[in-house]
Formats: C-alpha cells, sequence, structure tokens
C-alpha cells in the first residue's frame, strides 16, 4: 500500500538534513536520497504555502542539465529511476517518485558560485551605487538588464534558513578553501553557465544569472544540488526582452516582486500566498521547464 504525502517525515531511513526545500536522508555510507519538496523559499524564508508540482519539476529540470553538462563537471546523481531504490522506499512510489533521487555523499563545499550574465536584482542595485558588481568593476553607462561585457563570477557565503548568503570576494574564497579549488569553482561555473547559455539561447531563453553548489568526492570536485532552475537562475525570453528595466521572468523572481508589494518585513512569519499568484508561479515553473527540456 502506497503512503499519503504527509508522511514523508516517517520515511523508513534516518533524515540527515532539512533545507530550504530539499530534505536528505542515508541510504548506506555512500549515498542518500535527495528528495525536492513543493516548498518554494524567499528572502531566505521557506513560505508558509507550497507550489503544487514544484518539487517535480526541478528535480526534473536539474536531471536534464547533469546529463547535459556532465562533460565539462561530474554530479552527484547515483540514479532517478525509482525501480533502482532500495526496496524499503517501494511503498513510497506515489510521495518519491519524479521528485526524489540517490545522490553520492560528498563533502559539501560552504559556497554559493553565483555567475551574473546580465544587470539584474542585487546586481544592478549595486552598480546604480558603485559601478561595480560584487566588487568587480563595470563599464560605465549600463542600462538595467543589460548583458555584461563577460560574465561575473560573484560567490556568496552558503547560510542556513533565515541567514542571508553575504557575498565574498574571490580572495575570500581562496583562504577558505585553497587557491586550487578556488580556481576549479570559477572556472568551472563559468564554463557551465557559458555552455548553457548557448543553449538556453537558442531555446529563446536568456540565463541572466545562476548559482551552482559543488563538493568534495574524495579528492574531485562534483557539482551538487540543484542545477540551473528556476528556484536558483533568472531566465528571460528572448522575445520580449529589453534592456532599461526590469524583466518579466520565468523563475521565482515573480514571487519576490509579489512579496515586495505586500510589505512584509522579511521576518517571521512570511505572509501566505494567494491562490492566483501559486498557480502563475507554477505556470512560470512549468513553462521554463517545457522550453529548455522539450
Amino acid at each position: 500500500m502506497e503512503k499519503s504525502i504527509s508522511t514523508i517525515e516517517n520515511l523508513p531511513i534516518k533524515k540527515l538534513y532539512s533545507g530550504k526545500v530539499r530534505e536528505l536522508f542515508e541510504i548506506d555510507g555512500n549515498s542518500m536520497l535527495m528528495v525536492t519538496t513543493d516548498r518554494i523559499s524567499a528572502f531566505d524564508f521557506i513560505l508558509p504555502t507550497p507550489i503544487p508540482e514544484k518539487g517535480k519539476i526541478l528535480n526534473n529540470i536539474s536531471l536534464f542539465w547533469f546529463d547535459y553538462l556532465k562533460n565539462i563537471c561530474p554530479n552527484h546523481v547515483i540514479t532517478s529511476d525509482f525501480n533502482e531504490f532500495p526496496a524499503l522506499l517501494k511503498p513510497y512510489k506515489n510521495i518519491l517518485d519524479g521528485r526524489s533521487i540517490i545522490v553520492k555523499k560528498v563533502k559539501k563545499i560552504p559556497i554559493e558560485c553565483i555567475v551574473r550574465g546580465y544587470l539584474s536584482g542585487s546586481g544592478w542595485k549595486e552598480y546604480r551605487e558603485k559601478g561595480t558588481i560584487c566588487g568587480n568593476s563595470l563599464p560605465v553607462n549600463l542600462k538595467e538588464s543589460e548583458k555584461i561585457p563577460e560574465p561575473v563570477f560573484t560567490p556568496s557565503t552558503k547560510e542556513d534558513v533565515g541567514i542571508h548568503d553575504v557575498n565574498i570576494s574571490f580572495n575570500n574564497v581562496i583562504k577558505s578553501i585553497g587557491k586550487k579549488p578556488a580556481d576549479f569553482l570559477k572556472e568551472t561555473s563559468l564554463n557551465i553557465y557559458k555552455k548553457a547559455s548557448e543553449y538556453a539561447y537558442n531555446k529563446g531563453i536568456i540565463i541572466a544569472d545562476t548559482k551552482f553548489e559543488f563538493g568534495f568526492d574524495g579528492d574531485n570536485i562534483i557539482l551538487i544540488d540543484e542545477v540551473l532552475t528556476p528556484d536558483s537562475s533568472r531566465f528571460w525570453e528572448v522575445k520580449l526582452y529589453r534592456t532599461g528595466k526590469s524583466q518579466d521572468s520565468l523563475d521565482k523572481q515573480y514571487i519576490r516582486n509579489y512579496l515586495e508589494k505586500t510589505g512584509w518585513n522579511k521576518k517571521e512569519p512570511a505572509p501566505v500566498i494567494p491562490r492566483e499568484v501559486v498557480e502563475k508561479t507554477r505556470e512560470k515553473y512549468f513553462s521554463i521547464y517545457k522550453i529548455l527540456s522539450g
């Protein structure tokens, strides 16, 4: 008999970690079950209203990108085929299939590897004030949403729920993890962004910016968590793109924009999201998934 989705907390394996969106459970000494929930976060808080099917959309778009980018960087995926999951998880097919994968256990690197190709969000705000983006000097007179001459690597710390990530310099990344791993993170992040951006542009989508996470698999660094999803990236439609203004995006920015209009002070409790905003968010997520993955 299959279990109710409400019993995910009662999976017959040890929970290792609960993040903003993902839950990690122990399979054995070398592998974990990663479950992508329908939770959505904004401004470092988990919102009380889930987005139906969001977990499945994120899981499947990540799987698409992991496969597409595997020649640039190996990743943590062992299997996404539910038929290959351990027998004790078989009764939970209706809550796991499509939204979970078995992944390698790695030593997570506590750095958000952000790549920005266009001026938007906090980057645009800093540029207006200082002419820089996360400390990197840019040409003068760029407009909002304009393409940056070369993509910029702008790392930040990786903080817990409710604590805002902090932008850090590349020198601080070197101090934190060493020069060779830091160089690898920067070079690999930029290479992934460039390859993915070319693919997406041919599909009619601009990847304005995105973030990656990596971990040590023994002595090797591999790509982990999620990759190029509407939770971790800004996606703009080429046909609608115009510089000099903010863009109507197919990602989480829609939720952020809604929250900004509510006057929420960005402290607990986060506001409930109305049905029409939930439905529009799901529509945007599903749309970018269809466009990019086919």
